[in-house]
């Protein structure tokens, strides 16, 4: 029978980590392509007999499907235009051959990433962008804030359209921190590998009712395993110890007065009138404002942030 097999395989995995209806075609088969790979190796190293073209591929596909089936090696973009000008001459002339459409492999779940970190790695390599180049850790600092609150405010917003492109803008700085960071000191060296395998390795380790066959239980007791588990990693000294201080003000006062709740530590709030000047009294009334908050289940972030927003939007209108 004619047959010309049209095989396609992700360039994200290894070659040669086919189907077994892959492998059974390219064995029994000649197989063509337009140039040498890693792929074309790895057939020739397990006996398959393949060919690279040097001329217009569909003549030499169809003189090779008169004599039965052969093998197209598909390029990475998956040769659509080869397929269609195959497709619209066997749809002229019947009978010359037929045409299949093969997966020898898929692209795994996240397999993208792979090509966000290969990006990354070209725009930080000699010859790349001279500005990415040209950044530090520090440098770059204000970005990841920047863009970590345009996602947020896509999820308050509700808009999924836009928080799948600020998240992609945030995946770019972790990516571009975890390339520059490949150019620091051989004893400071780390990758995205680094990052990756630090962050499979914590979520094994604080989820053992999914990993490790221990006893779900409730939410809270969930929460409160991830913070044994937490607390016995991290040996701090301190129920603070690990919290951002560069966050906002009145989330970094709730989050104190949240873990102090939580650990059972309590201290008296400054008094506003003992403070030793008007910016400090300010402080005092404002942090016991964030603890009545908390005391109501309120967020005062939250809180704040939407009256001002509510404000500058009449702003806004008197402006018009």
């Amino acid at each position: 029978m004619s047959r010309i097999v049209l095989l396609v395989t992700s360039p994200r995995l290894p070659a040669g980590l086919l189907t077994a209806a892959a492998w059974d075609v390219v064995r029994a088969a000649p197989v063509l392509a337009a140039e040498e790979s890693e792929l074309t190796t790895a057939l020739r190293s397990a006996g398959a007999e393949v060919r690279v073209l040097d001329g217009p591929p569909v003549t030499a596909l169809l003189d090779a499907a008169a004599r039965g089936t052969v093998v197209w090696l598909a390029g990475p973009a998956g040769d659509e235009s080869l397929a269609r000008e195959l497709g619209l001459r066997l749809a002229r002339e019947p009978g010359l051959a037929e045409l299949e459409l093969l997966y020898g492999s898929w692209d795994p779940p996240g397999a993208r990433l792979l090509d966000a970190v290969t990006v990354l790695d070209r725009l930080l390599s000699p010859g790349g962008d001279p500005w990415k180049r040209s950044q530090t850790h520090r440098s770059l600092a204000g970005y990841l804030l920047e863009e970590s609150y345009e996602a947020y405010d896509a999820m308050i917003a509700g808009d999924t359209d836009a928080l799948r492109e600020e998240l992609g803008d945030v995946l770019l700085q972790v990516v571009l921190h975890a390339r520059l960071a490949e150019e620091l000191p051989e004893d400071e060296r780390w990758t995205v590998d680094d990052v990756a395998g630090g962050l499979v390795d914590k979520m094994i380790r604080r989820n053992p009712h999914v990993f490790a066959g221990a006893e779900a239980g409730t939410l809270e007791e969930i929460t409160a395993n991830w913070e044994r588990i937490k607390q016995a990693e991290k040996a701090r000294e301190s129920v603070l110890d690990g919290l951002a201080l560069s966050q906002p003000a009145l989330s970094l006062a709730s989050k104190i007065l949240e873990r102090s709740a939580r650990a059972g530590v309590t201290a008296p709030l400054p008094s506003p009138s003992a403070q030793p000047d008007p910016e400090a009294a300010l402080g005092a009334r404002l942090l016991a404002l964030v603890a009545q908050a908390r005391s109501d289940a309120l967020d005062a972030e939250a809180a704040l942030r939407r009256s001002t927003l509510a404000h500058a939007r009449t702003l806004r209108t008197t402006e018009r």
